[in-house]
């Protein structure tokens, strides 16, 4: 797929209808019809002040350093040019496991967008990646809307995921900062985060996000706590029946051809108004003669 840049565009301009390939060649490491690689020094090229992504695990660096050590970087990076050097748009743990292997130079593909495109770009691919924690995900989601002016609807296309998940994952940006960083350190889920939603008061929100991480509560014990507070209680589960007393019911029923309730040793028969009810005692043979 041949690309006809543009300067100074977002990547509408830049790529057209065709972003969603160029996402997918970017995540399966084919970007040969992106445009020319080149070989640039490391230290000519800046971090992506629009990077969503904040956390990088130390064990998967150590292994991607480990393989550049041993292979080199086969998938270029993304990059746009900048009054000195360069500024990143896409492959920063590539290019932070360059550097600890020691290496002098990266591959590279130069691209001319503005920072809009470079926001974008940036947010997208890591999103098709699956490289962000659940709050960068929400971040880049509320940036992509913000600054970009995206909305659910077209958000949701552009990304392949429902409106449904984007709306719920954005929630998540209300809960307190303590909550939230629980949640980015994965020692919340986003079922954890969903639930303490529910609950008014951040006092409590933050309460009980530390007692998920001490006491190992479930999504369904926040989830019932949230009720409560909600003045909302349970439903209690219905007891197992007896069978004799349900065979019971179920015979009066059908006598009677109208609903019956047995329980706490009384029996409830129910009616719609006089002529059902005189059609009951008449079946009963409870009506009196005249």
């Amino acid at each position: 797929m041949a690309v006809k840049k543009k300067y100074g565009q977002g990547l509408g301009a830049v790529f057209g209808e065709s972003l969603e390939s160029v996402l997918d060649e970017i995540a399966n490491g084919k970007t040969s019809d992106i445009g020319p690689t080149n070989t640039l020094n490391v230290d000519e090229i800046r971090p992506n002040p629009y990077q969503p992504r904040k956390t990088f695990k130390e064990e998967d660096l150590e292994d991607l350093t480990n393989s550049i050590k041993e292979r080199g970087v086969f998938q270029p990076i993304l990059v746009r040019k900048a009054v000195q050097g360069y500024e990143l748009i896409a492959g920063e743990r590539r290019l932070r496991a360059s550097k600890l292997a020691g290496k002098k130079d990266i591959p590279a593909i130069v691209l001319d967008v503005d920072d809009q495109g470079m926001m974008e770009l940036s947010i997208l691919e890591n999103i098709q990646r699956s490289d962000l924690n659940i709050v960068e995900e929400a971040q880049g989601y509320e940036q992509l809307i913000k600054k970009i002016g995206y909305t659910q609807e077209e958000l949701s296309k552009r990304i392949g995921k429902s409106r449904a998940h984007i709306t719920n994952v954005l929630r998540i940006l209300k809960l307190p900062q303590e909550v939230l960083e629980l949640l980015s350190k994965e020692k919340l889920t986003f079922g954890h985060a969903r639930a303490l939603i529910n609950i008014a008061d951040e006092s409590k929100q933050i309460e009980l996000a530390k007692k998920v991480v001490s006491e190992g509560l479930s999504v369904r014990d926040i989830e019932k706590m949230a009720q409560s507070a909600k003045g909302v209680e349970p439903k209690p589960k219905k007891k197992d029946s007896d069978p004799y007393i349900e065979n019971v019911r179920r015979m009066i029923e059908t006598r009677l051809s109208t609903s019956v309730q047995v329980d706490k040793k009384k029996i409830v028969i129910n009616y719609k108004n006089n002529e059902d009810l005189n059609r009951i005692l008449e079946i009963m043979d409870c009506l009196e003669e005249n």
